[in-house]
């Protein structure tokens, strides 16, 4: 590490101000902190201490991410294997994983990362970690089946308009990742809903027609329920939960989205009220569906709260993209309103829009803009209980 210490001092002058390659210098900067910590130290008082600075901050998630990220490739291998009648020991779907879903992450990185230096270069400022999340949260929210140029235009679009026309990290008000997801859904919704979400291989097509559990209880009969449709289709509770079947890439496990969301409230990343709050929005509006559902009405209003937990991305959701620090809001009790509001929204968009049957997603984008509003209302009200200076 020593050697590669010396050649950063030895060429630090090229880029500092007023060396040949000063515009560059947010590039220097980004790579020589993927090395080395940062060496700067504050110089006057007060000094405020932390040993939890940006980059450690996005390694913890990255780190929390890498369950449901490593089963996603198990999956998206074994989903390809199962289709096309070939071998499904653990070595080679895990192999054929990584081979469909390893482009998609460094076409996400390495498209992202050319906006980040671009922005860096013209506004001349650092280079933002806070991307190492997005380049990765992005496409384990893709169909295995999306073709790669599409992913590049969604995570351009995320990085550009979901957060660099606000100025960068920390003042985007909505999730970058979520962003880019939308644009792809909105631009091309034959790639991102549907049936296809199956990688075919050694055949003449590349993908192989599926419905996931969501799009199979829309499909469900008035004289059927959602449960008893989805086990006919070989899809249990404990298939649901345990996330063994055809998806996004990282979307489908809610037992490995537990798990992260463990590690990411146990390090303090992420805000316990928000997931729990999410939950219970869930399933008390859940429940007060299946207050309503009559013999004539659609399957979806009786089906069971507890399954629209582990069906679709809610679990991944809920953990990875609702927690943003700062798209989401900063007070307490806003943090209950935001999870709850994002739980009920999700499951009424699941029942009272066929055509698009996860929710998950724009009710999270949904609640970024209001974010700041609830933040605005619990910060006027505590104000309001202040004891008013007599003396």
């Amino acid at each position: 590490m020593k050697i590669i210490k010396n050649m950063f001092d030895s060429r630090r002058k090229h880029f500092v101000k007023g060396g040949k390659l000063e515009r560059l210098y947010p590039i220097f900067e980004a790579t020589e902190t993927f090395f080395f910590f940062p060496a700067h130290g504050t110089q006057t008082g007060p000094h405020v201490r932390d040993n939890l600075d940006l980059k450690r901050f996005m390694s913890f998630v990255i780190l929390a991410l890498m369950p449901p990220f490593l089963f996603g490739i198990y999956n998206t291998g074994y989903q390809c294997h199962l289709a096309s009648a070939l071998s499904t020991d653990f070595i080679s779907v895990f192999l054929r994983g990584i081979y469909i879903v390893l482009p998609l992450v460094i076409v996400s990185y390495g498209v992202g990362f050319f906006w980040e230096f671009v922005f860096a270069v013209v506004r001349k400022h650092p280079i933002s970690e806070g991307f190492l999340v997005t380049g990765l949260l992005f496409p384990l929210t893709l169909p295995p089946t999306l073709p790669l140029w599409q992913a590049a235009v969604g995570i351009s679009f995320g990085v550009v308009i979901g957060k660099e026309i606000f100025g960068g990290t920390g003042r985007n008000i909505l999730n970058p990742a979520l962003t880019g997801r939308a644009f792809i859904f909105f631009a091309y919704p034959v790639r991102m809903s549907g049936e296809v979400w199956t990688v075919i291989s050694g055949k003449a097509v590349d993908t192989f027609s599926g419905a996931t559990p969501l799009a199979l209880a829309g499909l469900t009969a008035a004289s059927d329920t959602v449960e008893t449709f989805l086990a006919k289709s070989g899809l249990t509770f404990s298939k649901l939960f345990l996330g063994n079947y055809p998806g996004t890439v990282a979307g489908t496990s809610s037992l490995l989205c537990l798990i992260g969301a463990v590690i990411l409230i146990t390090v303090g990343i992420a805000s316990c009220r928000i997931i729990i709050g999410g939950v219970l929005g869930m399933l008390v509006t859940g429940f007060a569906l299946n207050l309503l559902a009559t013999q004539a009405s659609m399957p979806y209003l009786s089906l069971n709260p507890f399954y629209h937990l582990v069906m679709g991305g809610f679990a991944f959701g809920i953990t990875y993209m609702a927690t943003d620090p700062v798209s989401a809001p900063g007070m307490d009790t806003a943090k209950w309103i935001y999870g709850f509001a994002i739980g009920a929204l999700t499951v009424l968009v699941r029942v009272f829009n066929p055509a698009y049957p996860e929710g998950v997603m724009l009710a999270i984008l949904f609640m970024n803009i209001f974010a700041p509003l609830l933040d605005h209302f619990e910060i006027r009200l505590r104000l309001k209980r202040r004891i008013v200076n007599v003396g």
